[in-house]
């Protein structure tokens, strides 16, 4: 008769053999099977004793010897997927590994965790992907989903675990003329130059620091990736370019794991004079120190402040000479004696100067960035945060121009006006959108574009298509204009801004651009009238005896606003050789 053995946390399933004896219930590799609870070894149990009863009777029938007393029983979803992962391990990366654990954790076990492989169909599969879309996960997503389910049951039908053919496999459209478009997703948001330019510039005011202006910029300028970006380690920032050669990826459990780039595209990126300039004031002001949690120097910084010393109640309260639950009270704006306030106020401020103040974290969480720095910047508001903080637009008082940041309680009440949103969708991995839209933009050689984004074309074109430096020279020229098309842009809208390097910038443009306005009746005309005639004597008399080229001569003559109608028409002359000096 089938019974059941508990064994620790799990319970055997034992049944009557052919031969009398009560073998455990085993897997096709010939494992015990481990069963989570008595009802599930139970029927398990009982299953196999009937398949050795209907094997003796159909052998009885037949006059043939008894099966074997060994009844294998098909592996469920999750014992082959535990089986599976493990055998991962080692032949994909950590930061694969992480999103496919989480992934069916969270949206695979628990429709498929008992449910045996073979009873794994087509139709299992479609209600599966209904249940995932009535959630309100995005289709993308549930497409991230169905090709993971999709990778494991192939290699089931290869190990024989499941009898084929795939049941997650897409099938073809057959004909409808919507079927592709059903699963697009949203087209990424971008932005131009001068966007790119208003985001950095918001990002900076935002964190209260030019860090953030300087990793913005980076991004839309080089098409680096987040991970590229906190990743960037002090002795690959060369005097010409940039070297990727680490990235830092976050895990699901918030740990930041330094890993190779992503598809192993180690590159070397050329990067603009002005960027370069920017990334050494940057670490110039802010040099970096070894972070602790990989023993390097890292470019960026986080933004928050995390205390070197924590300050606890029972501190407070003993230098205040009250009870720990007095401090509780104060800190929660319970009721006690304003003497007792005092108290416990001042020793909170006595103790938080001896405390040595706080540094920077030694890295950016993306999640933490984006919600409160980035997006805001982009949109004008702050994110969702739950239920009990709704979105909120970014409160700031005007003066100075783009603004200064109202935050705390009752900020919307002490603003007098709100952001604009620059582009509401954009990502901080739009900005690398942005700048390959920046370079089609430019007309850059695609071999030169594969090279700068990390891409590998296995086309036989590409393999014929080399990069030269006039390339790369054309490319940092454009970029070049774009920044400084962007200044010039940011300038006419104001002429400063509360973001130092920022500001630094505009005011160096200005002075470049400045030009001395003479008055038509200034005392100093006459004389310049005069010692123009001589200048121009001068430089036709070099050209003509050629001294200086026809170039040089023109960027030498003094501008055309002192001549008049008279000596135009002879310089033209001249130079078309109608008549002589």
């Amino acid at each position: 008769m089938a019974y059941t053995e508990k064994r620790g946390d799990y319970y055997r399933a034992r049944y009557k053999d052919a031969a009398g004896k009560y073998p455990a219930v085993k897997d096709e590799l010939g494992a015990v099977v481990k069963f989570r609870t008595e009802r599930e070894a139970k029927r398990a149990a009982e299953d196999a004793e009937a398949a050795v009863r209907a094997a003796v009777r159909e052998a009885a029938l037949k006059k043939t010897a008894p099966p074997s007393s060994e009844v294998v029983l098909p592996p469920t979803f999750g014992e082959y997927v535990a089986r599976w992962f493990a055998g991962q391990e080692g032949e994909l990366a950590t930061s694969t590994l992480d999103n496919y654990r989480g992934h069916i954790e969270a949206h695979l076990l628990p429709e498929f965790l008992p449910v045996p492989m073979p009873d794994i169909d087509e139709a299992a599969v479609k209600g599966w992907e209904a249940k995932e879309r009535a959630a309100g996960y995005p289709p993308t997503s549930v497409q991230t989903y169905r090709s993971i389910l999709h990778l494991i049951l192939e290699d089931a039908i290869e190990e024989g675990a499941h009898p084929g053919p795939n049941p997650a496999k897409r099938k073809r459209n057959r004909g409808r003329r919507s079927g592709r478009s059903r699963a697009r997703g949203p087209e990424k948001a971008v932005v131009d130059a001068l966007g790119a330019l208003l985001v950095a510039e918001r990002a900076a005011i935002l964190s209260g620091r030019d860090d953030e202006f300087v990793m913005v910029l980076l991004m839309a300028y080089t098409g680096m990736r987040w991970g590229e970006v906190t990743g960037l380690e002090t002795r690959h920032v060369r005097d010409e370019a940039i070297v990727i050669e680490h990235q830092l990826y976050q895990l699901n459990s918030g740990r930041l794991d330094r890993c190779p780039p992503k598809d192993d595209s180690y590159r070397t990126i050329d990067c603009p004079r002005w960027l370069r300039s920017l990334i050494r004031e940057h670490l110039a002001q802010a040099p970096p120190d070894q972070c602790a949690c990989h023993g390097h120097r890292y470019v960026f910084r986080s933004g928050f402040t995390v205390p070197t010393t924590r300050i606890t109640r029972a501190q407070v309260a003993a230098v205040a000479g009250v009870s720990a639950g007095t401090v509780s009270r104060v800190t929660t704006g319970g009721q006690v004696s304003t003497d007792t306030r005092r108290r416990v106020e001042e020793a909170h401020a006595q103790l938080l100067a001896e405390r040595g103040g706080s540094e920077y974290g030694a890295h950016w969480c993306r999640k933490a960035f984006r919600a409160s720095v980035f997006a805001p910047a982009a949109s004008g508001w702050y994110p969702r945060r739950g239920t009990s903080d709704p979105a909120r637009p970014v409160c700031v008082l005007p003066d100075p121009w783009p603004g200064v940041v109202v935050k705390g309680r009752y900020s919307a009440s002490k603003a007098e006006a709100c952001w604009t949103p620059i582009e509401a969708r954009l990502t901080p991995h739009g900005l690398r959108h942005s700048h390959k839209t920046m370079m089609e933009d430019l007309g850059t050689a695609k071999v030169l574009m594969d090279e700068r984004m990390g891409h590998e074309d296995g086309s036989v074109s590409a393999r014929y298509s080399h990069i030269t430096d006039s390339m790369r020279l054309r490319l940092l020229t454009g970029l070049t204009g774009m920044w400084e098309a962007a200044l010039d842009a940011r300038a006419a809208m104001c002429s400063t801004s509360p973001v130092a390097a920022l500001d630094r910038l505009l005011r160096d443009r200005a002075a470049r651009h400045e030009t001395k306005i003479i008055s038509r009746n200034s005392p100093h005309l006459q004389e310049i009238r005069t010692l123009i005639p001589q200048q121009i004597a001068s430089d036709l008399g070099k050209f003509q005896r050629g001294e200086i080229s026809r170039s040089s001569y023109f960027m030498k003559s003094p501008p055309v606003q002192y001549f008049d109608d008279e000596a135009l028409a002879n310089v033209e002359k001249f130079i078309k050789g109608e008549v002589e000096r």
